[in-house]
């Protein structure tokens, strides 16, 4: 999995569970910035978002690792729609926030406002949509378990444990932000980004969940209390919280691998591409998130596959790929959520908890 449930936090309440960020070009001259919360929407988790939350697209413009734009997400509580319990509607806005004001509060200039499950848009060139949709991102987390386990528990290295070929999010859904903005919004040239969600209601902002890129605390990080710390911290922190963490991960791999002449070598030069955890992009080019390179993410990259064959220093993946079919070439480039009937026999993947 990305970082589905990946936190004592995320458990608690899915809503601000932070899942996936995706970023790539949409029309010519713009950036579609997408995060995802709420795994397993649905069946496992609400298909709203937090009243109290704020959904935060984060942009380093001069590496140095701290946000100088950013593009805040609120929603109000949800309402029933149409007199049904079992759907609903939030109005939301979006501010866009530079300097000092965007690594802190929910102040910004307001962009575009709207409700959940249609298309937003502005005079400036901005389009948002909030809603349920499609879970895009495949992997087989039964295998990616019992690979952790042997590595963790055991210090093996088990390659073999991706055979079953099971996409465990097939016909899953979750919740989506997506904002499609014109790039002199952001900048121009390189860029580095993350999703955030955080807390923010009557007490000071406190952040409970990040995305720089997939699968860093699924693969590199042990226990839980690694993960929430992991999750509180800014990409200014990975340097002195986490580097020597990942270090230690892929120098044993490699070396259980027998991948690399120098295990220790190639663990500085992964974690020194990986970290700080943020996702680079050059503006208005085509994204591809890859082995030879990062930049930014569509929504059909195979980052499981990518993020193993770097852990481990050889070719492995797990021989899924993510739902072509439930993607779109327009915004907001998700397609339509799968649907009761689609998801019959579809097991929860935990009990629904109940948020008010």
């Amino acid at each position: 999995m990305s970082h589905h449930f990946d936190t004592p936090t995320a458990l608690e309440d899915p809503r601000i569970n932070v899942c996936d960020f995706y970023l790539f070009r949409g029309l010519p001259g713009t950036a579609v910035m997408a995060m995802t919360v709420n795994p397993d929407a649905g069946l496992s988790a609400p298909d709203t978002f937090r009243g109290e939350g704020l959904y935060a697209f984060r942009f380093d413009l001069d590496g140095d690792a701290v946000e100088e734009v950013t593009f805040k997400v609120r929603f109000s509580a949800p309402v029933h729609a149409d007199a049904s319990e079992h759907s609903h509607i939030q109005s939301f806005e979006v501010r866009c926030s530079v300097g000092q004001a965007a690594r802190r509060g929910t102040e910004g200039d307001l962009i575009v406002s709207g409700e959940t499950g249609t298309v937003a848009e502005s005079a400036g060139g901005v389009r948002a949509f909030a809603g349920l949709a499609p879970d895009l991102f495949a992997g087989d987390g039964a295998a990616l378990g019992a690979f952790r386990n042997a590595l963790f528990k055991d210090g093996k290295f088990s390659p073999e444990a991706f055979q079953s070929r099971k996409n465990f999010f097939a016909k899953r859904n979750v919740s989506a932000i997506v904002l499609e903005v014109p790039t002199a919004m952001i900048g121009q040239g390189l860029v580095k980004a993350w999703a955030t969600a955080s807390l923010c209601g009557h007490a000071p902002e406190v952040q409970v969940s990040r995305w720089g890129l997939p699968l860093i605390t699924n693969v590199f990080m042990p226990d839980l209390d690694m993960k929430e710390k992991f999750n509180r911290a800014t990409p200014s922190d990975d340097q002195a919280l986490f580097v020597e963490q990942i270090e230690r991960v892929a120098q044993q791999l490699a070396a259980l691998a027998g991948s690399a002449a120098n295990p220790a070598d190639y663990a500085k030069r992964l974690a020194a591409r990986l970290f700080p955890t943020t996702l680079p992009y050059v503006l208005d080019t085509p994204a591809a998130f890859d082995f030879t390179g990062f930049n930014g993410r569509g929504l059909s990259d195979d980052t499981m596959d990518v993020i193993l064959t770097l852990a481990t220093n050889t070719a492995l993946g797990d021989g899924v790929a993510p739902d072509k079919t439930r993607m779109r070439d327009d915004f907001p480039y998700f397609g339509a959520p799968y649907t009761p009937a689609e998801q019959a026999g579809i097991a929860p993947v935990r009990p629904v908890p109940q948020k008010t």
